[in-house]
């Protein structure tokens, strides 16, 4: 009988290779860019015609090939990274499988210029299909130059599926970007014909090259965030809540200074960012992991563009948690200053695996800085202490002011509904109403914890006629109404009993603030399809319509607890709708303002 089993000739399986690695003119990119960040390049070029279609071109300074290296890295499998199966284990190099260079060369026109240090000359590689058509000497310095004509010309079917020319561009620059976030001492540049679409010099930090790609402005709103767990350490740059913005974000993941996608670890970060944003806001963000060896498989996709964690789980906490942490700090909070500094920070540079090791097993989350209400007020040098930490402030003739005790902070309430507190460094506007759902939210989530919200009994209950849908949630919800403060019972038909509530504040309205509770349940919002569960969901409602509202007047005495209330919260930045409940003003822009700066 015939065979029906054959081996495919090279320049088939190359192609088919190619077809898995070589996607579309940013895919080029790609690859060939990692090839020389792998080879220690500090300055790569890039030049593309017709979106990558017609020309692409990658120059770097990195330490190039002779002869005999540059024929062997053009067939398959041939690399310089790893030699052994255990070291899949702990790659610290972008490429490995040797599966770039000779895909690429399987569906294009490739030249190859290359030359190593010591060399009397380089060497120029011209390929056609797959097929060496020459090899001569060349002189140039140290580094390679690879320049990729024609992609998809012997395979026509796969390049009509390539996008219009701005497409393409638009894909080789966003692959360029992820590239250089990951390397911010590598300078990059990218000319699309004769325009100059980046240029990006070596830079010592994150944030700067944000700035250069982005604006100083997007930078500024970056916060530092960082986090430790066993064998896994984080570091990253997060968006504040209120420069948040719907639709399109930046969003960058990295592990070990390797790009790679994830929307598990998107959604994690997300939820860390659960009421403090608006509904459908979607913050930037730039997340570095760095693991130890065993804990990410980097080899589970063709392109290198997901990785496969041992503990997906743990990976996602830290991730949640960290992000929380960072939205915790005062530099978080709304702000009226004109001029922000961007935040430092360095990352382990260069290739994946070098620099940084990653953090210990065994060592412990990294405990955030402090940063509270006491950290506001804390005196300077030249200023004196009272004995609870505050700077004492002082009135005429030396008398201490405040709201209640010596050395508290000044507090006005403006328009009866903002709080004004002067601080060592400027001035807080507090909106009331928000700052109190922030503390009656904790509170009551603080209280599901344990036995439940403290209520008082009527003296004369109320009776509420609902709609037949209220009714049956009221039902419903009882047992966590209860546990809210609200002891319900069923009167008949569509109508109830209040015979407890809470109380929160002396102005509280309990029967106008358990209808729209009730009500905003039935029928839903966009704030509380944030909510993760049931008890979140009622904490919300009840912080939204049980809070002091705005208009309200304040004696001093409830300013200065609702203050204490507020920066003894997790999050008092933030409230529960996403929206801020401090605006900071620091004495610097005041003195801008004033032109005294």
């Amino acid at each position: 009988m015939p065979r029906r089993i054959h081996i495919l000739p090279d320049i088939v399986a190359n192609q088919i290779a190619a077809g898995e690695v070589v996607e579309r003119p940013a895919s080029v990119v790609k690859e060939l860019v990692e090839n020389a960040l792998d080879a220690g390049a500090r300055s790569i070029r890039v030049v593309v015609e017709g979106g990558g279609k017609h020309r692409i071109r990658v120059s770097d300074d990195g330490v190039g090939m002779g002869r005999e290296d540059a024929l062997l890295s053009l067939d398959r499998h041939a690399t310089s990274k790893i030699s052994k199966p255990e070291e899949l284990a702990r790659v610290s190099t972008f490429g490995f499988r040797g599966e770039a260079l000779p895909s690429i060369a399987a569906v294009s026109r490739l030249t190859l210029e290359t030359s190593e240090a010591g060399d009397s000359a380089g060497t120029v590689l011209r390929v056609e299909g797959g097929k060496i058509l020459s090899v001569k000497d060349f002189p140039r310095r140290p580094g390679t130059t690879v320049e990729v004509l024609n992609l998809f010309f012997n395979a026509p079917a796969r390049r009509k599926f390539l996008k219009p020319a701005s497409a393409e561009t638009r894909a080789v620059s966003d692959a360029l970007v992820s590239l250089a976030l990951a390397n911010p001492s590598v300078g990059f540049s990218l000319e699309s014909g004769a325009r100059a679409l980046l240029e990006l010099k070596p830079v010592d930090d994150v944030a700067t090259r944000v700035s250069d790609l982005w604006g100083r402005e997007a930078a500024s709103s970056l916060l530092p965030a960082s986090g430790e767990g066993d064998g896994l350490g984080l570091r990253g740059l997060v968006q504040r809540p209120d420069a948040a913005g719907p639709g399109f974000r930046r969003a960058y993941l990295f592990v070990n200074g390797r790009p790679f996608k994830s929307p598990s670890l998107l959604r994690a970060a997300d939820r860390g960012y659960r009421t403090t944003t608006a509904p459908g806001q979607r913050p930037w963000l730039f997340l570095y992991l760095q693991v130890s060896d065993g804990v990410v498989d980097v080899n589970v996709h063709p392109a290198k563009l997901e990785v496969r964690f041992r503990d997906s789980g743990t990976v996602e906490a830290l991730v949640e948690e960290t992000v929380r942490e960072a939205l915790a700090g005062s530099e978080s909070s709304a702000t009226l200053d004109s001029q922000l500094t961007p935040p430092r920070m360095v990352v382990r540079e260069g290739r994946p695996g070098r620099g940084t090791p990653p953090p210990e097993a065994g060592r412990g989350r990294r405990e955030p800085p402090p940063d509270s209400q006491m950290a506001l007020f804390l005196s300077g040098a030249h200023e004196s202490p009272g004995d609870d930490g505050f700077p004492e402030i002082q009135g005429e003739d030396n008398v201490p002011v405040g709201p209640t005790d010596v050395g508290r902070p000044r507090l006005w309430q403006v328009h009866d509904s903002y709080i004004l507190a002067e601080i060592r460094e400027g001035l807080l506007i507090i909106d009331q109403h928000s700052a109190h759902e922030r503390v009656l939210f904790q509170r009551l989530m603080g209280a599901f914890q344990g036995q439940g919200q403290e209520s008082q009994r009527l003296l004369f209950p109320l009776t509420l006629r609902l709609s037949p849908a209220e009714a049956r949630l009221v039902l419903d919800l009882k047992g966590i109404l209860s546990r809210a403060g609200f002891e319900v019972e069923e009167f008949g038909g569509d109508t109830v009993i209040l015979q407890s509530v809470p109380n929160p504040h002396p102005y509280f309205d309990a029967e106008r603030c358990f209808r729209e509770m009730i009500q905003e349940l039935t029928e839903g919002s966009d704030l509380l399809r944030s909510a993760k569960n049931q008890h979140e969901r009622i904490a919300m409602t009840f912080a939204c319509k049980g809070a002091i509202k705005a208009g309200q007047r304040l004696p001093q005495e409830e300013m200065a607890e609702l203050f204490d209330a507020l920066f003894a919260t997790e999050l008092p930045y933030h409230d529960v709708h996403g929206r801020p409940t401090i605006v900071r003003l620091s004495s610097a822009e005041l003195e801008r303002k004033f032109g005294r700066h």
